[in-house]
């Protein structure tokens, strides 16, 4: 399968995009640069603090790995909600080094079955290649693809993907709206959303929301919950199952929760 749509597609920027978008970017290519260097690995059955694997069956894990399992910064495991199916097309939003794509691979093009395919969208030139890379060695390159692009404007057909994942990205989107707005028009109707991302319980301080380190670490661009579910309908689902609410980093007066949630898309016109 090719790898294509090299370019991230232009999007709308709110206010301050670019530079909150520039730093997110640098901060995940050091990440990138560092993982490729000494081949370590966030997630994995003796994984450190930076990735939730408790929800992430051991199965899982050793169906996709051999050797060292590729890196993952996420919040959760979206994976362990959605019943993928053989022949299924997903979709990652912001698949990193493609460990949940890796995953969900296994699931929609298992061998000998039907051969579903799984797309991953990141904008970090770094990421993609890293993941391409884990692709090849873990002989699933012809079942996954990694395209380069921005979550708000994503370069995906419409009504093209059964399922969405995505692991503690959205908060690192400028425009959360339009990323819920380009979910909804890819889905096919009758698909669903599986997200695992950071929201809060109440408003973070302006001194965090301005700190663009924090944002790159998944804390600065959090919403509280109730705002965030309120995007995800207002771009048009009609069904919200919240599947887990765990406490996160810390903060003074504002808890950090990782939510696991997921969000349908009518299967009528």
């Amino acid at each position: 399968m090719s790898n294509q749509n090299n370019s991230p597609t232009k999007v709308a920027n709110p206010a301050g995009a670019d530079s909150t978008r520039t730093s997110v970017q640098n901060h995940y290519a050091t990440q990138a640069r560092a993982a490729s260097a000494t081949g370590s690995s966030c997630c994995g059955p003796s994984a450190g603090s930076c990735c939730d694997t408790e929800t992430i069956a051991e199965e899982d894990l050793t169906a996709v790995v051999e050797g060292d399992t590729p890196p993952s910064w996420g919040c959760g495991n979206p994976t362990a909600l959605v019943a993928l199916k053989p022949g299924q097309v997903v979709l990652d939003l912001g698949s990193g080094a493609g460990f949940d794509a890796f995953l969900a691979a296994q699931r929609v093009a298992p061998s000998g079955g039907p051969k579903g395919r799984v797309i991953g969208v990141d904008m970090t030139g770094e990421m993609l290649e890293l993941a391409r890379s884990h692709a090849q060695r873990l002989g699933l390159a012809d079942v996954t693809e990694f395209r380069r692009g921005y979550i708000e404007g994503l370069p995906v057909e419409d009504e093209s993907v059964d399922v969405i994942l995505s692991n503690c990205v959205i908060n690192l989107a400028p425009d959360k709206d339009a990323v819920f707005r380009e979910a909804y028009r890819v889905l096919k109707p009758g698909g669903w959303l599986a997200i695992s991302d950071i929201v809060t319980s109440g408003p973070l301080p302006a001194s965090v929301r301005e700190d663009t380190e924090l944002w790159g670490m998944c804390i600065s661009g959090a919403l509280e919950e109730s705002e965030y579910l309120a995007k995800v309908r207002a771009a048009g689902f009609k069904s919200i199952e919240v599947n887990k609410r765990e406490p996160s980093t810390p903060l003074p007066d504002v808890r950090i929760i990782s939510l696991t949630f997921r969000a349908f898309k009518s299967s009528s016109r």
